[in-house]
């Protein structure tokens, strides 16, 4: 039987909650409480760049992380460390492995292969509002996903920022399955009008592998069990999958997962840019990830029929 789950992230922030409402219902209730107080005054943090703590990401449990499939980053170009980048990482999968494992932690060796720049993943904006969860996330200096956030980072941390973005969102990772490889990105140009408007290039990533480590329940899109999923993904930001890993289908297949980095594509500063602008450095991208994927479908354990489908 496929195991039903959310993710591992959002079952870990269900259990702060439940820890926070126990806690108020026992004789440590005052700690809960001063957190509440604090966490309001604290509402703002993550938009404003957080906690500027890397420690979470140096952890040896990551390194350990990186070897059960094994991951791999792959540098194919050098990034400019005195210029800002935004990344767009492919393809969601279940899990984001690639993207977490590469840009999240140090384990993969991002700061040896692109000295000077310091990467960060931006996430569902939702999961900063749970309480204690989100000082693990900012501790591993995770980010939301939010025009807030995004402009803070391209524009008051100064250069050699790496802003890393899942353009696929939910939305892919309902596309995830062994031997399939979809991006959703046809519709998604926000990343690239907040490119055009701080000046930052854009440099496509692909994880190969990514969508090999668990086995999906696919519905076809107008059945009830697509209409909840997408129900579900409309109200809460993120789609609930339905998936079979190993050991009690909890853990993920080994398999190897290699995150490539490609060249990054020139944008031009635009405070207010233009739809045309916008669609001519989106066709940029897509052309660009498609090149990509191509250019290493075979090295990374593709056949050369394999194509690419962009949604």
């Amino acid at each position: 039987m496929p195991t039903y789950s959310f993710c591992y992230r959002s079952s870990a922030g269900v259990a702060c909650i439940i820890l926070m409402v126990y806690l108020m219902f026992t004789s440590l209730w005052p700690l809960p409480t001063l957190y509440f107080v604090w966490l309001v005054m604290d509402w703002q943090t993550p938009v404003r760049g957080g906690r500027g703590t890397t420690f979470v990401r140096r952890w040896r449990v990551w390194s350990l992380f990186r070897d059960y499939f094994p991951v791999k980053l792959v540098k194919t170009a050098e990034l400019n460390p005195n210029k800002n980048y935004i990344l767009g990482s492919h393809p969601h999968g279940i899990m984001c492995v690639g993207a977490f494992a590469c840009f999240s932690t140090t384990s993969c060796g991002f700061p040896q292969l692109f000295p000077g720049l310091h990467s960060t993943l931006v996430i569902l904006a939702g999961l900063f509002k749970i309480p204690l969860f989100r000082e693990y996330l900012m501790g591993a200096d995770l980010l939301p996903v939010s025009k807030p956030s995004l402009a803070h980072l391209l524009s008051q941390r100064g250069k050699g920022n790496a802003v890393v973005i899942v353009v696929g969102g939910a939305a892919e990772s309902l596309a995830s399955s062994p031997g399939v490889n979809t991006v959703v990105m046809k519709q998604r140009k926000g990343f690239v009008r907040t490119a055009l408007e701080f000046g930052a290039d854009l440099v496509p990533v692909y994880t190969f592998g990514e969508n090999e480590l668990f086995q999906q329940v696919i519905f076809t899109e107008g059945s009830v069990g697509r209409t909840l999923q997408d129900l579900f993904k409309k109200i809460m930001g993120f789609a609930p999958c339905l998936f079979l890993g190993e050991r009690l289908g909890l853990i993920p297949y080994r398999r190897p997962v290699t995150t490539v980095v490609g060249s990054p594509i020139s944008v031009p500063k635009t405070i207010t840019p233009t739809q045309e602008e916008v669609d001519h450095y989106h066709k940029l991208y897509m052309e660009a990830l498609t090149d990509l994927f191509h250019e290493h479908k075979v090295s990374c354990g593709l056949s050369e029929s394999h194509e690419l489908q962009i949604i």
